[in-house]
């Protein structure tokens, strides 16, 4: 008894540590991250290092140097043409300096988007790249793509025969549903540029407004898709053999969205979306550099203030005039300002005040107490660390998502928005002022805090998990929503309303035929008299 007792507890831990086993298999990953824009290399590498931490060995293919790294991650650098990216410049330059109507900011970033994916097909056909191609060693088991309107990139997951993993930058949307049959309900759910009150419905005109830009994004979206399948075409086989785009785009395991839920809108998602929002904040601030820290602890009367406009704009971006007034305002103020600046033999002005660093730890710096206020352009990610950390904000957006972005930061109550291509000394002074004296803000947006952190999982684990899931499902097929496969008549059932209409339609024309020849028969049977009496008496 005592011996079958043993062998018992033996089995019971040997399956414990096989099944501990599959949620730390040392997969090979190829992470894709041919993304220009900072911003989005620091989400798309913060789940690579993730990944390293788990144990797995990962490869990653980049356009520059990342600024979140770890030791475990091989890194494939292949720089962009400089003509190509002092054209970039150049073009966002231009979106940045002057606000513009709907129609010539689609005009622009369709322009940005084309030089865009004309640059990452570079970086894939470049040498460096081809070598994991034709090297028979290279063998991985998953590809991680930083998704941004580059879906002509998933032949490489083909290319290797992997399971495929999108990161994307932001909630579920329109653009992304579609690659894991997520419903969009437009009915209820507004899209990124519709910006709601927390927890109010749309009205009518809400709803029809809602109804004709989901038209329109969809257009936009269909003329993206048919540009990357010419991608497609042009990078990777069509031999009948290697699968077609269509395939490919139909063949996502999961997507890491770059959101949580309590951002809103509130919506339904199917099991392959997967939220990671605030994956690159760290569970434990590291340590400031000692410029910073000493800065910082100075501010301990009057707190401190982060201005940052992005890891990716230079000043170049922003006409002097407007730099002007942020300095007059900023050196003004009582509080200790940290100011993200590019060049630095070059600044707007020098203040006892104001400290200017070319590149900040900005998730570390949002972490310290003694810091009261943000002045951010509202991207992304820059906002998910403020409201993680509880810190109030101004925004000054620029372009992209940056509006509706501010404009969410306004609706919760977390800070206000100011127009940066008309501001004035007055606006940005008392904006500063209201924020950091209104303890409005400051309270709305550490309510969100708590909220935002209270998860079952937290981003890190659930990129490790789901991951591993992946692989060790071989893709996890059965995650697959059947709208992957459904179009769009399918999707809405209109061929099934049609079909009922139609039937409709044909038992109502054969009761009317019907009723028509049962009358015959009866006014038949009645005697011709009996009518004609009828008719008598009636005339008189």
């Amino acid at each position: 008894m005592l011996s079958q007792g043993i062998l018992l507890l033996v089995f019971t831990l040997l399956e414990s540590l096989s099944w501990l086993g599959c949620g730390v298999f040392g997969g090979n990953i190829l992470g894709v991250f041919l993304t220009h824009r900072p911003s989005h290399l620091i989400i798309h590498m913060s789940v690579a290092k993730v990944l390293a931490e788990e144990g797995h060995n990962v490869t990653v293919v980049v356009t520059q140097i990342p600024k979140v790294n770890h030791k475990g991650i091989n890194i494939v650098l292949i720089p962009p043409v400089a003509e190509k990216e002092a054209s970039l410049h150049k073009r966002i330059s231009e979106l940045a300096k002057k606000k513009t109507n709907f129609w010539t900011s689609v005009q622009k970033y369709f322009s940005v988007m084309r030089l865009l994916n004309d640059m990452e097909m570079d970086a894939l056909q470049d040498e460096r790249f081809a070598q994991l191609y034709d090297n028979p060693d290279t063998k991985f088991d998953l590809v991680l793509l930083g998704y941004c309107f580059n879906s002509f990139q998933f032949g490489v997951a083909a290319k290797f025969n992997t399971p495929l993993i999108l990161s994307w930058m932001f909630g579920p949307a329109l653009f992304i549903n579609g690659y894991v049959g997520n419903p969009n309900e437009i009915a209820y759910v507004p899209h990124m540029d519709m910006v709601l009150e927390p927890g109010k419905k749309m009205n009518f005109p809400e709803r029809l407004k809602h109804f004709l830009g989901s038209i329109i994004i969809g257009a936009l979206n269909a003329i993206l898709d048919y540009c990357n399948q010419h991608y497609y075409k042009q990078l990777f086989p069509n031999d009948g053999i290697f699968p077609t785009y269509q395939e490919m785009t139909n063949n996502v395991s999961l997507i890491f969205c770059n959101n949580h839920f309590t951002e809103g809108p509130i919506r339904p998602n199917v099991p392959a979306i997967i939220e990671i929002g605030g994956i690159q904040v760290k569970d434990k601030p590291e340590p400031l550099p000692e410029d910073i820290s000493f800065f910082l602890d100075e501010s301990k009367i009057h707190g401190a203030i982060l201005f940052c406009l992005g890891s990716g704009l230079i000043s170049d971006y922003i006409r002097p005039e407007v730099i002007k007034t942020i300095f007059q305002v900023l050196s003004s103020l009582k509080q200790n300002v940290i100011w993200k600046w590019d060049d630095l033999t070059n600044t707007p002005g020098i203040s006892k005040n104001i400290i200017y660093k070319q590149w900040i730890p900005q998730d570390d710096i949002l972490a310290y107490p003694n810091l009261k206020l943000f002045i951010t352009h509202a991207g992304k990610g820059g906002v998910a660390e403020a409201q993680y950390h509880g810190v109030p904000m101004v925004a000054l957006p620029l372009f992209g998502d940056q509006g509706s972005n501010a404009a969410k930061v306004v609706a919760s109550g977390y800070g206000l928005e100011l127009d940066v291509f008309n501001l004035t000394n007055d606006q940005l002074g008392f904006a500063i002022n209201e924020v950091l004296t209104n303890p409005f803000y400051r309270a709305n947006v550490q309510q969100f805090s708590r909220l935002y952190r209270d998860r079952p999982l937290t981003a890190r684990q659930s990129v490790a998990f789901w991951t591993n899931y992946v692989i060790r499902n071989h893709g996890a097929a059965h995650m697959q929503s059947p709208l992957v496969h459904m179009n769009f008549i399918q999707s809405l059932n209109i061929d099934v309303i049609a079909s009922l209409g139609i039937v409709s339609y044909l038992f109502y024309k054969i009761f009317i035929l019907l009723a028509c020849y049962i009358l015959s028969k009866i006014l038949k049977k009645i005697p011709k008299s009996n009518l004609s009496s009828r008719k008598t008496k009636k005339n008189q």
